[in-house]
């Protein structure tokens, strides 16, 4: 079973918190929001998105990538940790 599959519920919940966050931007914009709280609509919405991708490149990484029993030379903890570190702080 795939990593999406298996996490479907928590993914789904947050797809639906950023869909009500792109809502809102939709609302600010109707209503002639000034500027600032349009920008700060669109940076959470962004947050959120590239936080749901760095859960699922995570779990992938994790799951097809360098699962030890699959891949038995595949890199150990400390380079696992440290790839998902940077992906982690790229998508910040």
């Amino acid at each position: 079973m795939g990593h999406t599959i298996a996490d479907k519920k928590k993914l789904l919940a947050r797809v639906r918190r950023i869909k009500g966050q792109v809502e809102a931007i939709e609302r600010a914009l109707e209503g002639e929001a000034g500027c600032e709280p349009v920008m700060h609509l669109i940076a959470a919405a962004r947050g959120a998105m590239a936080g749901l991708m760095a859960e699922v490149v995570e779990d992938h990484v994790r799951t097809h990538l360098v699962d030890a029993e699959i891949y038995p030379k595949a890199l150990n903890s400390d380079a696992i940790e440290q790839l998902l570190d940077v992906v982690r702080s790229y998508l910040k």
